[in-house]
């Protein structure tokens, strides 16, 4: 079993930055894949990013050049850089592990964080 707990949400301006964090339970979590989906009011929840267990990195179209994924095994933590922020990527955040490689599928994922808001002023 995993846990996850994301931070780091909040409101920022339109072009500005913030970096979510995602810590996770478990002596395991250096063998998941994790990653970063995110949900709009109304919509559905979709892939940010993920990166492997070998530090891999995938990122969805709307956010390459943008956003970066990283993870630090010794803290068990996966870390979201976002930069150059957009009002269009006011969403809840959440991170996710997933025991398998990475994917940009959510159904693949097996355990799920609480979410954390983000909100982007124009």
């Amino acid at each position: 079993q995993v846990q996850l707990v994301e931070s780091g949400g909040g409101l920022v301006q339109a072009g500005g930055s913030l970096r979510l964090s995602c810590g996770a339970s478990g002596r395991t979590f250096s063998s998941y894949a994790m990653g970063w989906f995110r949900q709009a009011p109304g919509k559905e929840r979709d892939f940010v990013a993920a990166i492997s267990w070998s530090g891999g990195t995938w990122y969805a179209d709307s956010v390459k050049g943008r956003f970066t994924i990283s993870r630090d095994n010794a803290k068990n933590t996966v870390y979201l850089q976002m930069n150059s922020l957009k009002p269009e990527d006011t969403a809840v955040y959440y991170c996710a592990a997933n025991r398998g490689a990475y994917s940009v599928m959510r159904g693949s994922y097996d355990y799920w964080g609480q979410g954390t808001q983000v909100t982007v002023s124009s």
